[in-house]
């Protein structure tokens, strides 16, 4: 068997939840998030609705939780760069949307209620490690059992074909189930106001 590529091992140790791979990760992909975001947020009254840092957490909660049950098969940084983006396009649609949808006087909302931006830190702190770890905890709960045993056989590094050898099913099948499990979870915890991916 070859030995995996940096990024293949990267995203093996996302998956395990390893906080450092998680670090490196926001480390090389959250400007390039941003930038997406910034681009996409062309109305300043939007811009003091929320903001690319917002976005930007929200897109990476969404996508650890996901590459941690075993969504996504990323074989290379430009594939996770492009998967980022999309989720990026689509978190600022929802929330242009949703803003728009409730009437808000954006322009009426105090600028000062947001104590400054806060600048991301080089590593995630303890309590928002426990809160990380509670969010993927209460995402295994909402999952029906079968939908958390694929979970877990990804999370186990096991491919597709492997799984569906073993259940009887195509490999295709199965990760539409999970796939489709992940969407529902993350729609009741308020992660994802429309399918990521």
């Amino acid at each position: 068997m070859p030995e995996p590529t940096p990024f293949e091992d990267l995203i093996r140790r996302v998956r395990a939840g390893d906080q450092d791979a998680a670090t490196e990760l926001v480390r090389s992909y959250e400007p390039a998030i941003r930038r997406v975001v910034r681009l996409r947020l062309t109305d300043a009254r939007l811009r003091r609705a929320f903001d690319s840092m917002d976005v930007c957490q929200s897109v990476l909660a969404s996508f650890f939780v996901r590459t941690a049950l075993g969504q996504y098969d990323l074989e290379s940084p430009d594939q996770l760069l492009k998967l980022l983006a999309q989720m990026a396009r689509h978190k600022v649609t929802d929330k242009m949307r949703r803003e728009r949808a409730e009437r808000r006087d954006l322009a009426r909302r105090d600028e000062d209620s947001r104590a400054g931006d806060q600048a991301a830190a080089g590593g995630a702190s303890p309590s928002q490690q426990v809160a990380g770890r509670e969010l993927l905890d209460e995402f295994r709960k909402r999952l029906s059992p079968e939908e958390r045993d694929l979970a877990d056989q990804r999370a186990d590094g096991r491919e597709w074909a492997d799984i569906a050898a073993v259940c009887g099913e195509s490999p295709e099948a199965l990760r539409k189930r999970l796939s489709r499990g992940l969407d529902r979870v993350a729609q009741q915890l308020g992660l994802d106001e429309a399918s990521d991916a």
